[in-house]
């Protein structure tokens, strides 16, 4: 009976402990975590320079090892060091992820905690269709994500709209405007309610992401697979907007903080927004 008390008495010491520490992990990522979003989103953090600066490091780790998965490809390397260096790659994305959904989950961001929209009663049409047949658009692997546009902010860019910079491109158009899928991908979120507005988040074949935020109307669900020009939704001014516009931005994963450049890997895909709009 002693032996079976003190068994007991361990078991609940070692319960304890492990609350404890679970509970002082939770309460280090709220402090840390930001409360609200900027404009667009692009800020997560209240004046933590220090969760900005480590998710910007782990952004540009990604990128330098994408790059060099890219060149051995190119000079034709052995498969095992190009194996090597991908399976870098996937381990510093999957890292960042990890964080990530951990903080975003935290600050309640949509994507986080409701990726369906359901939740958030966001407006979603009837679900599109891909281009038909003999549609120009059908024929290409990748394109722009709108039509008729302007470019205004870019990537990076400051302004008294954000609390730092600016995490994506914007694409000036009117509202009601289709917005396509600029690759073949399947949706990972359809969200509403946060500074992107009527959101949706579309996961490519080459592991990234990409977003197209502050839309009126949302023509996909979460799960569907889409191609490259199908229409998935249309742009508009909901979200943390001063016009009509359509917010389009690259991520590593699906989350605030591993943004890229969006026009240069829509480059790499041999689709140049910066020429005259289609």
């Amino acid at each position: 009976m002693g032996r079976e008390h003190h068994a007991r008495l361990r078991a609940a010491t070692g319960a304890t402990a492990f609350l404890a520490l679970a509970f002082a992990f939770a309460l280090l990522l709220l402090t840390s975590v930001p409360a609200g979003a900027g404009s667009d989103g692009s800020d997560r953090g209240d004046g933590s320079d220090g969760w900005r600066t480590a998710a910007s490091r782990a952004v540009r780790a990604h990128e330098q090892a994408r790059a060099q998965v890219d060149r051995l490809r190119e000079a034709d390397a052995r498969p095992t060091r190009i194996k090597d260096a991908e399976r870098r790659r996937k381990t510093l994305r999957s890292d960042l992820w990890d964080r990530l959904w951990a903080a975003e989950r935290a600050s309640g961001d949509p994507v986080a905690v409701d990726p369906s929209g359901r939740d958030g009663h966001c407006p979603f049409g009837n679900r599109s269709r891909p281009p038909a047949t003999g549609d120009e658009q059908r024929t290409r692997p990748w394109t722009t994500p709108t039509r008729g546009y302007r470019l205004t902010a870019g990537y990076a860019a400051k302004g008294s709209r954000w609390a730092h910079r600016h995490t994506g491109q914007d694409f000036a158009v009117d509202s009601g405007t289709p917005v396509y899928a600029v690759g073949a991908g399947t949706v990972h979120a359809t969200t509403c309610g946060d500074g992107f507005g009527n959101q949706v988040l579309i996961r490519h074949g080459d592991g990234y992401f990409t977003q197209y935020a502050h839309l009126s109307r949302i023509d996909v669900r979460k799960g569907t697979r889409v191609t490259a020009g199908q229409r998935i939704g249309l742009s508009g001014t909901s979200g943390n907007v001063t016009g009509p516009h359509l917010h389009f931005e690259v991520r590593i994963t699906p989350y605030i903080g591993s943004a890229v450049a969006p026009l240069p890997w829509l480059r790499r895909k041999a689709v140049d927004a910066t020429a005259a709009a289609p």
